[in-house]
């Protein structure tokens, strides 16, 4: 896919240099329908939500749901199953040494250690068919519904419709954003909301001031020029920037602050600038300060102090190396599970160690920027940079640029950067390419063809990545790219059918191999441990198991190996050896 993205925009590109009229009638029908659409604000927010939606559902069989496969998503998943049982959390299972996991809480409860957002758009999918990955399907669509809105703020409604299609092809039907459990759409519904009520908010300081009230916030100038003139400030757009903040704060709430800080504080000084305008700030701080209360709630249900935030639990039970670059490590606990403690001191404090070297942090800053690039703009979209001096000096952009800048620089204190991180900025980025194409445009024939190839190209390269199962073309998870990655977690899979259909409860010891990679987890359980079909435990010693079987007395017990080719199910013998090859 890297080959043929990079093959057709060279053909982009020499088609608009060399042929830049190829097509111009067609082109210039097609987007007088559009433009028409666009001009209904509303009607088009719902479009690029509904076809969202409908692709998604309709290319199923080339893209079937994801099996889960990362701790991350597995985490997310009990989550939603404690969610969709009617609990906020579960109590600790008296054998709950066998069933430790990463990202998951298993002392004062038994959560999820992630904030409750995916949780929640997973089980509302658990609850209302069956399946959690309705919950991303449905959150994805409202994301790129939510990036148009967004962008009708910041530019022409002509140009917010074609970043609302653009967030369809790139982020709702391949990515894994929307093909996993990882989250990524929730946050950057947040982060859209939030920057789409700012320039709806200032535009409603410049039509106060309009109507005699004086307006000392001197970025209300911007935002009119941008969005089309002042008008009058409603209370709407405060309560969504404030929904906005409440995701991030349930979702990604680090990245979430370094977007919402700027953002609240220009609105803020924007509204308390009209002595009329102040009242209405009433219905977002109600609303923040709900949403404060429901949090410290959750935190004292599963971690017991409504001051104890996610993560920090589990971390300091489990971790040694810090998430941001200047903290400092913690001492290396004690670790129950070869294969924990391999992630948590070989990688994780490995790459913390790394990164601070001069040749490692280097070579970390590297890849996290290569990550960000590659996610956001592939390879279609690099040529579209040579107007980035221009954005940088327009004023309507001026705020996004600098808001970007300050969360980049927010993202390089991490020790680590997966492309779900620039979720609650995703929205900013897409104004800003969305900004380059239409600047890219004015540049004569060659400019505006080269913006009118782009989504052509984007069509094929859809074409093809439906076509990639049945041709065995490569999806490879790394680099993390637009058109997303290969099946996952099948054998697990795999071997769970196998075990749920047998009749009766199963009781599974899974046993790895000494080069057992730590990503490829497979002890997971449901939120009720007890009454699940197939509960899946951690070997230990050989005194250990034996309560754990007798505790799960009324099951069948089996062997799982992993790690075998392919991996083994055998009836439980606590003297079996090990029979693996790499």
């Amino acid at each position: 896919m890297l080959i043929l993205e990079s093959g057709l925009t060279l053909i982009a590109v020499l088609i608009a240099v060399g042929w830049p009229r190829l097509g111009s009638r067609w082109f210039a029908r097609t987007e007088s329908i559009l433009l028409r659409l666009s001009r209904r604000r509303r009607l088009s927010v719902l479009t690029v939500g509904c076809v969202a939606l409908a692709i998604r559902l309709a290319i199923l069989p080339a893209v079937p749901i994801p099996q889960p496969y990362i701790h991350d998503e597995f985490s997310f998943l009990l989550a939603s199953d404690t969610f969709a049982s009617g609990r906020l959390t579960n109590p600790t299972h008296p054998m709950w040494q066998h069933f430790e996991s990463f990202h998951i809480t298993q002392i004062p409860t038994y959560m999820s250690m992630y904030f409750p957002a995916q949780g929640l758009a997973l089980a509302a999918g658990q609850i209302l068919t069956g399946r959690p990955w309705y919950g991303v399907w449905f959150t994805s669509a409202l994301m790129c519904a939510a990036i148009c809105w967004m962008l009708q703020g910041w530019m022409p409604p002509g140009w917010a419709l074609f970043g609302g299609a653009l967030a369809i092809v790139r982020l709702s039907l391949f990515s894994y954003w929307g093909s996993s459990y990882y989250g990524g759409a929730i946050a950057a519904t947040g982060g859209a909301l939030v920057l789409g009520a700012l320039p709806r908010i200032l535009r409603g300081a410049g039509g106060n001031a309009r109507n005699g009230l004086a307006a000392r916030s001197p970025f209300s100038a911007w935002f009119g020029a941008v969005s089309g003139g002042p008008r009058a400030y409603r209370i709407r757009d405060g309560v969504l920037l404030a929904t906005g903040a409440a995701i991030l704060a349930n979702s990604r709430p680090v990245e979430g602050l370094l977007v919402c800080a700027p953002a609240v504080s220009v609105a803020f000084w924007a509204i308390v600038a009209q002595p009329k305008s102040v009242r209405k700030l009433i219905g977002p701080a109600t609303l923040l300060i709900a949403a404060a209360g429901l949090m410290g709630y959750y935190n004292y249900r599963v971690f017991g102090n409504p001051w104890t935030l996610p993560y920090q639990v589990n971390r300091a039970e489990y971790a040694s190396a810090p998430v941001f670059m200047w903290q400092s490590p913690r001492p290396v606990p004690l670790y129950r599970h070869a294969v924990m403690r391999d992630f948590y001191t070989t990688w994780e404090l490995g790459d913390y160690r790394k990164a601070h070297t001069l040749s490692g942090f280097v070579d970390l800053t590297t890849q996290k920027a290569g990550i960000g690039l590659l996610f956001v703009l592939g390879i279609l979209f690099l040529p579209v940079l040579v107007a980035l001096p221009g954005i940088f000096r327009d004023r309507r952009m001026r705020y996004l640029t600098l808001a970007g800048a300050i969360f980049s620089l927010g993202l390089a204190s991490n020790v680590w950067m997966l492309p779900h991180y620039l979720a609650p900025f995703i929205a900013g980025f897409y104004a800003i390419l969305v900004h380059g194409m239409r600047r890219l445009r004015g540049w004569g024939h060659s400019g505006r063809a080269l913006v009118r190839l782009i989504p052509i190209v984007c069509v094929i390269l859809a074409g093809l990545r439906l076509a990639a199962g049945p041709i065995h073309m490569p999806i490879p998870r790394w680099p993390t790219m637009w058109y997303g990655t290969e099946p996952l977690g099948l054998p697990r899979a795999a071997v769970a059918a196998q075990l749920a259909s047998y009749a009766g409860k199963q009781l599974v010891i899974v046993r790895y191999a000494p080069w057992h990679a730590p990503f490829d987890d497979w002890v997971y359980n449901a939120a009720d441990i007890d009454r699940s079909r197939v509960v899946w435990a951690r070997e230990m010693k050989e005194e250990d198991n034996l309560k754990l079987i007798c505790y799960f007395s009324d099951r069948e017990v089996w062997l799982v190996e992993p790690d075998a080719v392919p991996p083994r199910v055998t009836p439980w013998n606590p003297r079996q050896p090990a029979k693996q090859t790499p």
